[in-house]
């Protein structure tokens, strides 16, 4: 395993905003998410995962500009860093490596 570990929901977040790639916010992830897995996600635990991603230093953030639509509030939009994609990467290979062991047999009813 690589030395960068990631739980189920940290690496569908990280997965979700490199798929928004440069438009990730909260409301956008979330409706991606829900829209790719059908399974709701909540805001909270969605926006416990981003600080924690952040705090690995697997995403960064900035904010955006004030809109009226938004009541003045600004979106905090999140982007990969260089190791937040190193770490997908290492998991993608484990995730193709443990999927290729199966053997044929073990999938068919």
């Amino acid at each position: 395993m690589g030395k960068h570990n990631l739980g189920e929901f940290e690496e569908i977040v990280l997965l979700t905003v490199a798929i928004l790639h440069g438009e990730a916010y909260g409301v956008a992830i979330i409706d991606e998410m829900e829209s790719r897995l059908e399974r709701s996600v909540s805001i909270g635990a969605l926006q416990t995962v981003l600080r924690r991603l952040e705090d690995k230093g697997f995403l960064t953030s900035e904010f955006g500009e004030a809109t009226k639509v938004r009541g003045g509030k600004r979106k905090r939009f999140f982007t990969v860093t260089s190791l937040g994609k190193t770490t997908l990467r290492e998991a993608k290979e484990q995730r193709l490596s443990l999927w290729k062991a199966i053997p044929e047999i073990a999938l068919n009813d």
